[in-house]
């Protein structure tokens, strides 16, 4: 590990480790052995001052196993269900191995409605920080049970980035059953660890692909935009390999293990990593080249004049997404009007708003600091 990188792991004092479910799950169902091995590697973490934040798959797979499942069911409900009767079991293996090492911990279920709104968001954040005040190891997971969208596990690695934007964290660990990310997929022989990423470009998601297993669907390429968007927040993250003995020590002592993927500078503001990667658009609006100039060029707000046409049907405070004709998104805003006011001011100047709505509380259909271009992050 070179001295760039290392300072990131000396420089922890917060970390979020996921671990996926390949690596949790076994043919007779939870891995009980990487369970008490991680929950001693994550206490002793503790105990040297660095606070960890576990996300953790296995729910489905392991409620697979206890229902005797040998694939994942089509059927949504038998899903959540499998999900219900595993996480139960995940849970207690997890807090009868932190219990060996003198630690508690907790159970936090989230789903992506939680991360859309704003007020859950900050509630969910509120409440983790209050479990790492009392000392108490908050694992967290997406609540399969009540999800509405369809199951993945490629969402955890989702979820484990918006966790660690969500708490600050000063690095993410993404433990999984390879050594990293390959020049090519491993399974298939002759293929090299990349031992560093400077910059996620085209050419490394085509290597990323999709290897989904028999128990997960996320695979490495849900991990490449994981660690895609925790760049944006000059947050650092390493692909690395649960199965290698003392991982964690290895990494926090300065071995050079699994891939390391170097953040960006610059990092963007806590609100706009939320527009950017936890709201979910509710429509669009499209906008002029002049408008798209003054925002992209210039940081100017979006104002009516700038709207050429409205699709969907939101509310005031909406995300919606700002394209150009040619129907290149440029980013993602929180909209001061309604969809239906802004078809009526489209095209128009400030001062005729109050004249055509009756009222004018805002000139920006979007505000500059409640919007995020695409290429800032």
């Amino acid at each position: 590990m070179n001295e760039t990188e290392f300072k990131y792991y000396r420089q922890t004092r917060r970390a979020v480790v996921k671990i996926g479910s390949r690596a949790l799950t076994e043919k007779n169902g939870l891995n009980l052995g990487l369970i008490g091995s991680m929950a001693g590697q994550i206490s002793r973490l503790w105990e040297n001052g660095v606070e960890v934040i576990l996300v953790s798959s296995g729910a489905l797979a392991a409620g697979m196993k206890k229902v005797g499942l040998s694939e994942r069911p089509d059927e949504i409900p038998k899903r959540q269900a499998a999900a219900a009767v595993g996480q139960a079991g995940l849970i207690m293996e997890y807090e009868k191995a932190f219990e060996s090492h003198g630690r508690k911990v907790a159970q936090v279920l989230l789903t992506g409605s939680d991360l859309n709104s704003r007020k859950r968001y900050l509630n969910a954040r509120n409440t983790i920080h209050t479990l790492l005040s009392w000392k108490i190891v908050p694992i967290i997971n997406e609540n399969d049970t009540v999800a509405v969208d369809e199951i993945k596990f490629g969402d955890n690695d989702n979820l484990s980035a918006m966790i660690a934007m969500l708490m600050d964290a000063d690095i993410l660990i993404n433990l999984t059953d390879t050594d990293g990310l390959h020049t090519r997929d491993p399974r298939q022989g002759d293929a090299e660890l990349i031992p560093t990423v400077e910059k996620i470009t085209p050419k490394i998601e085509k290597l990323a692909g999709a290897m989904p297993g028999s128990l997960g669907a996320g695979g490495m390429s849900a991990k490449i935009k994981a660690a895609k968007k925790l760049a944006s927040a000059a947050v650092p993250m390493t692909i690395a390999n649960a199965f290698e003995q003392d991982i964690l020590r290895k990494l926090f002592s300065g071995q050079k293990r699994g891939t390391f993927f170097v953040p960006k500078i610059k990092k963007l503001a806590s609100r706009k990593c939320w527009i950017a990667y936890s709201t979910k658009p509710k429509g669009a609006v499209t906008i002029d080249e002049g408008a798209a100039r003054a925002i992209i060029e210039r940081g100017k707000s979006l104002l009516p004049s700038g709207v050429t046409g409205v699709m969907g049907n939101f509310n005031v405070g909406a995300p919606v997404e700002f394209a150009t004709g040619e129907n290149r998104t440029l980013g993602v805003g929180l909209v001061n009007y309604s969809s239906a006011h802004i078809q009526k001011i489209m095209g128009l100047k400030t001062g005729v708003i109050a004249d055509i709505l009756g009222s004018k509380p805002y000139d920006e259909v979007i505000h500059r600091d409640n919007l995020v271009i695409t290429d800032e992050c």
